[in-house]
């Protein structure tokens, strides 16, 4: 789908952007490919590590801010499709500094919509998440308002105009900030912290992640919030498979945290879709087209997909599989 097309990722020097990068350039033939971050180290970085890219690569750079609409529309000149990645995603960060969050994560999205609009491109997928469903946090509640802007900027689009829709999926192994990272590096002393016992979460590699989005990039007809069916593991779990040797000190649940998370509330069921691999959840608008998803069957009422309930758990040889994939993300990421 991407062969041919000039391709924009926004936050493109992050953990997503750069395996997305990776993929669409082992996988596909773009026309063009534009990276989109506002920090020149971190594209600097990732030019050593796609060094092997001619002269003639497809690979471009292109140092802006989400926050600056005019250089959005520079960006977005002659782009076919937009891949918006870039966020504050930090919840103790967001927490500490709630205009920034509301800045990227809310007017970025708006400044996203407009200038794919204003350049005509033909579609944005927009990176959401687990914490965007009932949210508790700044963070989650900022990811909340970017899809609801996602979702019914393909009414201001029009029947002809760009389409949007969203991926929400839920925590990514190795991410930049994730536990993990943060359980290996306390390994080292002996001892890692938990804040509940009994929490659990839902986990994805990042090339899971990027294969995911690629798919739904391809699958839209816009408005929809597309969910993974992935796996779950509680944090006890967690501990045993990176740090079995470790002592636990348990130091209780952080301001905005959850016990458990939900990729789909009891709410959103009602337009909500099941397929093979994922749930598709459907705008409530009247211009949207039920036909286009007529493969996938209803939920049943009062479905709620949650990390708790989840029948997919993920078993502690596998995440350690997985664990060695950390490694492979860039330190700039």
């Amino acid at each position: 789908m991407l062969d041919g097309q000039v391709v924009l990722v926004t936050g493109g020097t992050g953990s997503f952007g750069q395996k997305f990068v990776e993929l669409v350039l082992r996988d596909f033939r773009p026309k063009k490919l534009i990276v989109f971050s506002r920090d020149e180290l971190k594209q600097h970085e990732m030019r050593k590590r796609f060094s092997d890219q001619t002269p003639g690569s497809s690979l471009r750079y292109f140092i802006g801010d989400v926050r600056d609409v005019d250089r959005l529309r520079r960006a977005m000149h002659g782009v076919d499709i937009v891949v918006h990645a870039a966020a504050l995603k930090q919840v103790p960060a967001c927490e500490y500094n709630p205009f920034e969050a509301v800045l990227t994560n809310i007017n970025g999205a708006k400044n996203v919509i407009d200038a794919a609009i204003d350049c005509g491109v033909k579609r944005v997928l927009a990176l959401s998440s687990d914490k965007a469903v009932n949210p508790v946090n700044l963070y989650g509640a900022t990811k909340l308002c970017s899809e609801k802007l996602f979702v019914q900027s393909n009414a201001y689009a029009g029947r002809e105009g760009t389409r949007f829709a969203c991926a929400r999926y839920g925590n990514v192994v190795g991410s930049r900030g994730s536990v993990i990272p943060i359980f290996l590096e306390q390994r080292r002393t002996g001892r890692i912290t938990v804040t509940d016992p009994s929490m659990t979460r839902f986990w994805l590699t990042l090339e899971q992640g990027v294969r995911f989005v690629l798919n739904c990039l391809e699958e839209m007809h816009g408005g929809e919030i597309f969910v993974p069916k992935i796996p779950s593991m509680s944090i006890v779990d967690l501990c045993q498979a990176v740090a079995p040797e470790c002592e636990v000190e348990y130091i209780g649940i952080r301001p905005g945290e959850k016990v458990h998370e939900v990729l789909v509330s009891e709410d959103e069921a009602r337009n909500t879709l099941e397929l093979d691999d994922k749930f598709v959840i459907l705008p409530a608008h009247p211009w949207w087209k039920m036909e286009n998803w007529s493969a996938g069957k209803p939920v049943p009422k009062g479905f709620r997909y949650a990390s708790d309930t989840n029948p997919q758990r993920l078993s502690r040889e596998t995440l350690q599989e997985l664990v060695g994939t950390v490694d492979e993300v860039p330190v700039s990421a």
